[in-house]
């Protein structure tokens, strides 16, 4: 069977430092910090305070009123994110054959916020007060369906729930869908849009989010020796993933090729990830395995990086297992110290980020990376924007249960 080359040809993104892609990469190249007190409800009992949300976001500019009042927020930021990527893709979709389109737009909670607040109705008023077209609004595949309804797809939907992997496995599915010749376009990443006051008491009862609550744009600090949890936040990111042939027969503009992908399983813990990194270890070797490279061959390291203290660690150890002593010499930068977690949009946005550090030869910072933890020894690249040469990067996301997915691109002046 001919395995078909992949390329990227489309960048969307709703993110808490900007609406659209190129103000969000921007932003994450100037070290803005999208953390701020929550708005939503009183978080003063909390012992997290502070978010990263999307703010100045009104669906209503984006699709009529209508379709946002039968819409979950997660919904609303996967539409906005896909739209765009159509325009940066140049994509006629009145031209395509639609059944040969497809969507991969994943999420890891979905429409949880709206289940909070429906429960609450619903006790306190009664049965005949339940919306009766709540489920379609919440179920987590809304975002991806909604989104064929608007474009027109008639293809491949599925939305991927790998936890925080989500958004890589959706890029590693589509991967596959076009290396096999199924489609000749997908629609690939993950949309999340609850910050609501069960999320964010559930996430930290659990202990993950930082509690520095004096200083919200300083907490996410990966890799920091003072880190204490992550940032916990909201966006969407999609790709466009087209078959090279398709792309170069309507002159699309490429931004990158998709060379490798693969999912892993700690088998270890629900909520913890194993500390030698052995998952996440696999995922990388098997994903540069599959892309036809060799460790030393990748330049840039776009990792899960959250800043919970397990987390960093493993993903240090699970590096420098794969890389050897090239570990000390690959860049590393962590985008949450800046979006925060995006859960099922995490791994989507940092395949863009590592597709457009490539195009634009340049790393984006860890900010907050004062104090590095003995344990996390490697090139961070703190505190600012640093350029570099880059051909190839990486991107990792590991979620709860142990799913570890990574993806490796390369930029198209290399082939």
């Amino acid at each position: 069977m001919e395995i078909r080359r992949v390329v990227v040809t489309g960048l969307g993104a709703v993110t808490p430092i900007g609406i659209g892609i190129e103000n969000t990469w921007q932003a994450l190249l100037a070290g803005k910090s999208g953390a701020r007190r929550i708005t939503r409800f009183d978080p003063s009992d909390y012992p997290t305070q502070f978010v990263a949300e999307v703010v100045d976001f009104d669906p209503t500019q984006y699709m009529d009123f209508r379709e946002a009042k039968r819409t979950a927020r997660f919904t609303q930021f996967g539409l906005v994110a896909a739209q765009e990527a159509v325009r940066h893709a140049a994509l006629d979709l009145a031209s395509e054959d639609m059944t040969r389109v497809g969507i991969q737009l994943g999420t890891a909670i979905g429409g949880i916020d709206v289940v909070q607040e429906l429960t609450l109705t619903f006790h306190e008023q009664g049965l005949r007060r339940v919306n009766p077209t709540v489920v379609p609004v919440l179920i987590p595949s809304a975002g991806a369906c909604h989104v064929a309804i608007a474009l027109g797809i008639k293809g491949p939907t599925s939305c991927p729930v790998a936890a925080c992997a989500t958004g890589i496995v959706a890029v590693g599915d589509a991967l596959r869908l076009l290396q096999r010749g199924d489609v000749d376009v997908v629609f690939a990443g993950g949309t999340e849009g609850s910050l609501s006051p069960l999320d964010v008491a559930a996430f930290s009862r659990l202990g993950t989010l930082s509690t520095y609550n004096d200083e919200p744009t300083r907490a996410c600090r990966p890799f920091d020796a003072t880190r204490n949890g992550t940032l916990m936040a909201e966006g969407a990111a999609v790709l466009v993933l087209e078959t090279l042939e398709h792309a170069q027969h309507r002159n699309a503009p490429i931004l990158g090729e998709v060379l490798g992908y693969a999912l892993t399983e700690d088998a270890y813990h629900i909520a913890a990830p194993d500390p030698s990194g052995d998952g996440p270890a696999r995922s990388m070797a098997l994903a540069i395995a599959d892309s036809g490279l060799r460790p030393q061959d990748i330049d840039y390291i776009v990792p899960h990086g959250t800043g919970t203290t397990l987390n960093d660690i493993s993903e240090t150890r699970a590096i420098k297992t794969v890389f050897g002593p090239h570990a000390y010499r690959i860049p590393i930068s962590s985008n949450k110290s800046m979006l925060g977690h995006m859960l099922g949009a995490a791994g989507a946005i940092s395949t863009a980020v590592a597709i457009l550090a490539i195009r634009d030869q340049i790393i984006p910072p860890t900010i907050n990376l004062e104090n590095p933890d003995p344990e996390c020894d490697l090139d961070y690249v703190p505190g600012h924007a640093r350029k570099a040469t880059l051909r190839t990067a990486m991107a990792n996301a590991f979620g709860f249960g142990g799913q570890n997915a990574s993806v490796v691109v390369r930029g198209m002046a290399d082939n």
